[in-house]
């Protein structure tokens, strides 16, 4: 179990309260899928990811990834419980689609470059910590059924 401190938890909210889930969770997932191209395997029913481009500018991409960090967002409200906020999904991801757990570190280090890339200089090296710490947190959560 991941500890949050008030401090912590406080930045992880500020910022999140000003995130624009679709458009963020589109270029998460765009760019977890061109960044480790092994990662596709799991959305073939997507259409044409065959450039950087076209993976980019999916409509199912960019809808997978505002359902993806939606769901990122209900961990923000219940970051003291991530290992049951995520035991559904956890189930999912390894009973049905067999995603190799690393994938959600991956999307996790992605997720943390596209924040500091929208929030510039918002994201200080202290909000950074408290969101890998989060993303940290959710990749275990997620990961929790494999084990």
């Amino acid at each position: 179990m991941v500890h949050f401190t008030a401090e912590e938890k406080a930045a992880v909210i500020s910022l999140w309260a000003r995130v624009n889930v679709e458009l963020v969770g589109g270029e998460v997932l765009g760019r977890l899928l061109v960044v480790y191209p092994w990662t596709q395997r799991f959305f073939d029913n997507f259409g044409n990811l065959s450039s950087e481009s076209a993976i980019m500018g999916n409509p199912k991409v960019k809808a997978h990834g505002k359902k993806v960090l939606t769901s990122f967002g209900n961990a923000i409200k219940h970051m003291d419980d991530l290992k049951d906020t995520f035991a559904e999904l956890s189930e999912l991801h390894c009973d049905k689609l067999h995603v190799d757990p690393e994938n959600f570190k991956l999307l996790g280090n992605v997720l943390v470059c596209v924040l500091a890339h929208h929030f510039g200089k918002e994201f200080t090296p202290q909000v950074q910590a408290a969101y890998q710490k989060v993303v940290a947190g959710v990749a275990n959560a997620l990961a929790h059924k494999y084990h």
